[in-house]
């Protein structure tokens, strides 16, 4: 049996590594303003993106660059859909100059995290970008809150897993602040997404196996060991019969 992925990147962060990751990725989240990234980037970033062919994705965030959008912010409901608009906006005229299509509009950070269990906040997001729902898919997290709602207003999602990250037993991302947050290593990133990919669960910390599925799969950008594990994983997936999406 053959099995085809999406491997994603989030970009346009300020690691300025694009260039060596966009031919080992299919798709890419591009900040949008909100913790990091200008028109500037934006519109280097879309332009290097076409080039490789690589799909593009919004990446709106909190408007919190001083904490790179990694906490929650107290901010009013208006605001914050105020703020997501606005980048979404100014992320869309960039599309249109460069005559680029978004595939694909992904929350980052605490506000994909959080929207992922509070329904109040996934409502909020979700109602910002109701205007997107008709031309580009959500990548969203399996058995989310934000998966359920976006699936009931007629959003076409694709869920996503984090190939670089480890999973609590209830498939919240083990926290930044633990050491075992993160997986360094590319032949441990591998061994973590197969399972994924061909039986449809993720070993959590706690040693379980738990029910996952996933289209979709993260390697963030700014892991220092990000080239490394993408190029690992351009040369070993294919030995274990799982594609690339084209």
């Amino acid at each position: 049996m053959n099995w085809t992925i999406d491997i994603n990147c989030d970009v346009g962060e300020g690691v300025g590594n694009e260039t060596e990751i966009f031919p080992f990725i299919s798709s890419c989240n591009i900040a949008c303003g909100g913790h990091a990234g200008d028109m500037d980037t934006m519109t280097q970033i879309v332009k290097l993106a076409k080039h490789h062919n690589v799909k593009i994705g919004a990446h709106p965030s909190y408007p919190d660059k001083e904490n790179f959008g990694r906490r929650v912010m107290d901010i009013s409901k208006q605001d914050l859909q105020e703020s997501i608009v606005k980048q979404l906006q100014r992320f869309d005229s960039i599309l249109d100059q460069e005559q680029a299509e978004l595939h694909h509009i992904k929350a980052h950070g605490a506000l994909y995290n959080e929207t992922a269990k509070d329904k109040d906040l996934a409502q909020t997001y979700l109602e910002a970008i109701q205007e997107y729902k008709t031309r580009t898919l959500l990548y969203v997290p399996f058995g989310s809150v934000i998966a359920e709602l976006a699936h009931q207003q007629g959003f076409e999602v694709w869920y996503e897993a984090f190939g670089d990250r480890n999973y609590n037993s209830e498939l919240s991302l083990v926290s930044r602040k633990l050491d075992n947050a993160l997986i360094h290593n590319p032949k441990k990133v591998l061994d973590h997404i197969l399972p994924i990919i061909k039986e449809g669960h993720v070993r959590a910390v706690s040693g379980e196996f738990i029910k996952i599925e996933a289209k979709t799969f993260c390697i963030h950008g700014d892991t220092p060991s990000a080239l490394k594990i993408l190029m690992y994983l351009s040369q070993e997936l294919s030995k274990h019969q799982v594609q690339l999406l084209q």
